[in-house]
């Protein structure tokens, strides 16, 4: 687990920050790890959700094929997996219909159900729905928004998925808003707020100086290359 002070900075940044600053402390990481498709936001004004994976698949353009008893089951181990620690948790959810959203698994009732059991939001390729009747404060990144749950179900959980291009394992560090989600790595997380005050402070030199009434194309070369190597 990541220590609560180090969660706590992370929620102070927003989500391209966090990803600039991951391009100096795990440079790797610089071109995967983050989603690359839009999502609808339920809530433009809310805050980063930063927490810990919980995973599933789902489908809904055909009935599951389980019976009843065995539906059931599968959500109790699904709803068991949401309320595991370590918290808080984010709900990561693939769906694998070839029409992703056909259904939608996330409405009132699921978003209060995932709320109580400590999950902060949703991020989904799926789809979402009642966004009137929302839980309060709980986060949503979806692929679409859809009237009808048609034959949404379960197919696996606890498992690796892809959301809009971006791996997800269950435990994994996830930080996410309005513009997307990323996966940071544990050992990263630390560093994070460090590396993006440095950051913030490079980009202040560029922001004030092109507010200046003298501005020019001279001065900005100047800046980027102050050897004069140009």
């Amino acid at each position: 687990m990541v220590d609560a002070d180090v969660l706590e900075g992370l929620r102070g940044l927003d989500t391209p920050t966090v990803c600039n600053a991951l391009e100096i402390v795990a440079p790797e990481r610089r071109a995967t790890g983050f989603s690359v498709l839009p999502f609808v936001c339920r809530d433009l004004s809310a805050p980063p959700l930063v927490g810990y994976a919980r995973t599933a698949t789902i489908r809904a353009r055909e009935r599951s094929g389980r019976t009843p008893t065995d539906d059931l089951k599968e959500r109790v181990g699904y709803y068991r997996h949401i309320a595991e620690g370590p918290g808080p948790t984010i709900t990561v959810i693939e769906d694998l219909d070839s029409i992703p959203g056909y259904g939608a698994w996330w409405g009132e009732v699921n978003s209060n159900l995932h709320k109580g059991l400590g999950s902060l939001g949703v991020i989904t390729n799926g789809s979402i729905r009642d966004i009137d009747d929302w839980a309060d404060d709980f986060g949503a990144l979806a692929g679409s928004v859809n009237p009808s749950h048609a034959w949404v179900h379960l197919v696996d959980y606890a498992v690796p998925v892809n959301v809009h291009g971006m791996d997800v394992s269950p435990g994994d560090l996830i930080h996410a808003d309005r513009h997307g989600a990323v996966v940071i790595p544990d050992d990263a997380a630390a560093q994070i707020a460090d590396a993006a005050a440095k950051i913030a402070a490079r980009e202040a030199v560029l922001i004030q100086a092109s507010q200046h009434a003298d501005f020019d194309i001279d001065a900005l070369v100047k800046l980027l290359d102050p050897r004069g190597d140009h």
